[in-house]
C-alpha cells in the first residue's frame, strides 16, 4: 500500500514503527516492514500478543494517572496513532512527541481540531531541545505536574546514549508529583540463539533495539519512587481482567517525590 498526504516516506527499510502497527494489525506499514516483522514472527510467533499487551500496559496507567488527578502528558516516541491513545483515556493536555516525519503527520492528522492535543517533531536525545519545542513548551506548563510516558521507545536508544541520562535530564525539568511511565523489552528468560536472531533483523531496520534486564531497566527509575506493584512484567501491571497476557518486557510507573 501507498500512504498519502505524507510527502517523502522512505521504504527502502524497515521502519520500527511500521513494523510494530503490523504487530497491532494496523495498515500504516509497507512490503519492507512487513517483511521484516514475518521474520521476527517467525522467531516469536507471540510478538502480536505481546505487543498488544504493551498497549494495555499504556492504556492501563494512563488512566491510573489520570483518575489520580494527573492532567499533563508528554508522550515521547509516540509511533503512528492507533486505537486507545493517551488522549482518548485522558482528560488533560497531552503532548506526542516523535522524530519520524510519517508518526508525527500521521498523529497530526489523528487530533487535528483537538486544541488540548499538540505533537511535535522531536528527539529524546536531545532533552533540551525537545523541551524547548514550541509545540511541547507551548502546550505544556512544567510549573505542574507532568507525566512522561516512555512506552517501547527506551530499547532504542543504545547504551552509549545514555537512556538513564536522558530520563535524568527530563525528571530534573520536573516538578515533584510528576510521573514517569515505562515499558522496556528485555532478554530475561530469552534464549541466546533467538534473542540473537531478533536483535539482527533490527539492526537491519531504522533502529536497532536494546533489550535489557530488569535490573537495567529498574536503573531508568532513578530518581523516582515507584508506584505499587514496582517494575513487573508488563501483563502484571494492575491488570484490570482475568486474562492471561503474554509479556516481552517489564513496566513501571514512577512518581517524582518532594524533596
Amino acid at each position: 500500500m501507498r500512504m498519502t498526504g505524507l510527502g517523502d516516506v522512505d521504504t527502502s527499510i524497515p521502519n520500527v514503527a511500521r513494523m510494530y502497527d503490523y504487530y497491532l494489525g494496523g495498515y500504516h506499514n509497507f512490503a519492507v516492514d512487513r517483511e521484516a516483522a514475518e521474520r521476527i514472527l517467525a522467531i516469536f510467533p507471540d510478538t502480536p500478543a505481546a505487543a498488544r499487551t504493551n498497549r494495555r500496559f499504556l492504556q492501563r496507567a494512563v488512566r491510573h494517572l489520570a483518575q489520580a488527578g494527573v492532567r499533563q502528558f508528554l508522550d515521547i516516541g509516540t509511533g503512528l496513532p492507533t486505537q486507545g491513545n493517551v488522549h482518548d483515556i485522558a482528560d488533560g493536555r497531552v503532548v506526542y512527541v516523535d522524530n519520524d516525519p510519517v508518526a508525527v503527520a500521521q498523529a497530526r492528522s489523528l487530533v487535528d481540531g483537538l486544541d488540548r492535543v499538540s505533537v511535535a517533531l522531536a528527539d529524546l536525545r536531545e532533552p533540551e531541545a525537545l523541551l524547548c519545542d514550541p509545540d511541547v513548551a507551548g502546550h505544556l506548563d512544567f510549573g505542574e505536574p507532568v507525566a512522561i510516558l516512555m512506552v517501547s521507545i527506551l530499547h532504542f536508544v543504545p547504551d552509549e546514549a545514555d537512556p538513564a541520562g536522558l530520563i535524568a535530564r527530563l525528571r530534573d525539568a520536573t516538578v515533584p508529583g510528576s510521573h514517569l511511565v515505562v515499558s522496556h523489552l528485555t532478554r530475561d528468560g530469552v534464549p541466546d540463539a533467538p534473542a540473537q536472531q531478533g536483535q539482527q533483523v533490527y539492526r537491519q531496520s531504522s533502529a536497532p533495539i536494546v533489550p535489557r534486564t530488569r535490573a537495567d531497566i529498574l536503573r531508568l527509575f532513578d530518581g523516582y519512587e515507584l508506584l505499587d506493584p514496582g517494575l513487573v512484567w508488563l501483563g502484571d501491571w494492575r491488570p484490570d481482567d482475568g486474562d492471561a497476557q503474554v509479556s516481552h518486557g517489564y513496566g513501571g510507573v514512577g512518581v517524582k517525590p518532594a524533596g
